[in-house]
């Protein structure tokens, strides 16, 4: 039986031509899709896969491949990297990966090596003091010490930088290192085997009672455990008696945005805002007060100054902006841009700056930077300057950034925390010699010498930090020898302001000795005896509630 004729021609014959128009229809709506997420509203068909094309790597390549003289295609690469971040903004960054450990250690909270804290004095590296429970300490090396080699190598009269040292002295937990140490009183070097380890990296300085009501807690950088640290230190001085508090976050450059966070958490009441950010891309996020904290309605008052930066800022913002306390000294530095770090997967990382913060009145914290990173940072000089480090009227206030806080007090944008109350700083004549010894750092190591040579005298006369404070002075025969060894140094004496800088220099030689033999125990106490800023925070508190509810810059 004959077959009947198909009606339509064989489906094989089609098949190609399908085929196409899939193929077309995939590129098609592949090319709407790009579109759309790229933000374009149009893209010719034939610029497809133009946007791949890696501009920077084929330069890479051919001057890799082409140069006249040979180089690294890594160093190549990481230049082009730092140059392409350091014209975005001050604080985006790429950090080489020998570099990574280094620069995140201190904001974890811990490095790995022996546990020393340790000064470079006459090319020599002299222990300060040995760091409670670290090896050093364990293996009986004590402050005063001088390490001259390590692993047989000499770090003593050799000219090592600092830098060169400390990578010498660190390394991974477990491993172990030699050492060669002279103890004033033995005539031969001390030979000690030390097995390094994880040593704890603290941001606390001090923390104690000032008077029978006054409790004073010194941060120096906000890391992992900074929260920790000030939560111990808040709880202790609270059984000591302290209703009022200063904290002082002066020459603190920051760190991480949660320790802030938790900080402010433990000074402000539930609910009220503490900072919020916002970029192009990442949506505004706001952070608040989420528990009761362990000091939220008592005196408070924040010290800063220029060197106060990034979540010092945001304390000292949130503090006044939701006035809760007052804020004492100086403008602050005015660093308020978010980084993201990204690792990458050579143990390098980039830090992106991804958005702002602002304080809960609306204050952008971040300070102009469009003039480049040499004015960015150099900015100190340019207050100093303008005399705006002198007298607050100096400074150049735009009335489109003044803000208002729920209480009414009027406070500024454009850059860093305006304090409340200022603290001009202490230039001119009558720190002129004070300014000559301590620049050359005659102070410091007149006090080290004495220390170190009256060690057994003052530990046995002065039992602990807080004896040694209240009683030990800086009398005329002391000073007599200071006065002689300047002027061994090429500094006259004899000139007619120099009774002005008296009072301070004694003050600075007792703290030294103290640090040298007691450690920041003695140091920082002695130091606020004669402080400015901590001063006017005492008078601050007599009339609380009036100047909290009229703070204006004095």
């Amino acid at each position: 039986m004959t077959k009947a004729p198909h009606k339509f021609p064989s489906l094989k014959i089609y098949l190609p031509i399908l085929f196409a128009i899939v193929l077309l229809s995939g590129i098609y709506l592949g090319l709407q899709l790009r579109s759309t997420q790229s933000g374009q509203s149009e893209k010719s068909f034939f610029s497809i896969g133009f946007d791949r094309y890696d501009k920077i790597n084929d330069i890479i390549n051919y001057i890799y491949d082409s140069y006249v003289d040979s180089v690294s295609r890594v160093e190549l690469t990481e230049e082009v990297i730092q140059t392409m971040l350091q014209n975005l903004d001050p604080h985006s960054a790429y950090i080489p990966a020998s570099d990574f450990r280094e620069l995140n250690d201190p904001l974890m909270g811990s490095f790995e090596g022996i546990g020393i804290e340790f000064n470079m004095i006459n090319d020599t590296v002299v222990v300060i003091s040995p760091i409670a429970g670290g090896p050093s300490e364990k293996a009986g090396i004590m402050p005063g010490d001088r390490i001259i080699s390590v692993e047989s190598e000499p770090i003593a009269g050799v000219k090592k930088s600092t830098t060169e040292v400390v990578s010498l002295l660190k390394g991974k937990k477990g491993t172990e290192v030699h050492v060669d140490v002279m103890r004033r009183g033995v005539n031969e070097p001390l030979q000690f085997k030390l097995i390094r380890d994880k040593i704890p990296s603290y941001s606390l300085d001090i923390a104690y009672m000032i008077d029978d009501q006054t409790g004073y807690i010194r941060l120096n950088k906000f890391a992992a455990t900074t929260h920790q640290e000030f939560l111990s230190a808040l709880n202790r001085l609270k059984q000591e008696g302290m209703e009022q508090m200063i904290l002082d976050l002066r020459d603190n450059g920051g760190g991480f945005l949660e320790a802030a966070i938790n900080i402010a958490d433990e000074l402000l009441e539930s609910q009220q805002l503490i900072v919020y950010t916002d970029g192009r891309q990442r949506p505004r996020t706001y952070a608040y007060a989420r528990r009761s904290g362990g000091f939220e309605s008592q005196p408070l008052i924040i010290l800063i100054n220029e060197w106060s930066a990034s979540a010092s800022e945001i304390i000292a913002g949130a503090v006044q902006d939701n006035d809760r306390g007052l804020v004492i000294g100086r403008r602050s530095f005015g660093k308020g841009l978010v980084q993201e770090q990204v690792q990458l997967a050579d143990g390098s990382a980039l830090r992106l700056t991804v958005a702002r913060y602002y304080t809960p009145t609306g204050r952008s914290i971040q300070k102009p930077y469009d003039n480049g990173q040499e004015e960015y940072y150099g900015d100190f000089m340019q207050r100093l300057l303008d005399g705006e480090l002198e007298d607050p009227d100096n400074i150049q206030f735009n009335d489109s950034l003044k803000y208002e806080t729920p209480g009414g007090r009027i406070v500024y944008g454009g850059g860093g925390i305006m304090p409340d109350i200022f603290i001009p700083l202490e230039t001119g004549g009558q720190t002129t010699f004070f300014n000559q010894t301590a620049n050359r750092g005659l102070i410091y190591r007149f006090a080290f010498d004495h220390a170190d040579q009256n060690r057994s005298l003052i530990t046995q006369r002065y039992n602990d930090a807080r004896h040694f404070v209240n009683s030990f002075s800086v009398d005329a025969a002391l000073y007599r020898q200071f006065l002689d060894f300047v002027e061994e140094q090429g500094i006259n004496t004899r000139t007619t302001n120099r009774s002005a800088s008296d009072p301070m220099i004694k003050n600075h030689l007792k703290a030294y000795i103290g640090r040298n033999i007691f450690g920041g125990e003695a140091f920082f106490p002695v130091l606020n005896t004669n402080d400015p800023a901590l001063q006017r925070a005492l008078e601050a508190f007599e009339n609380y509630q009036v100047i909290t509810t009229h703070a204006s810059a004095e």
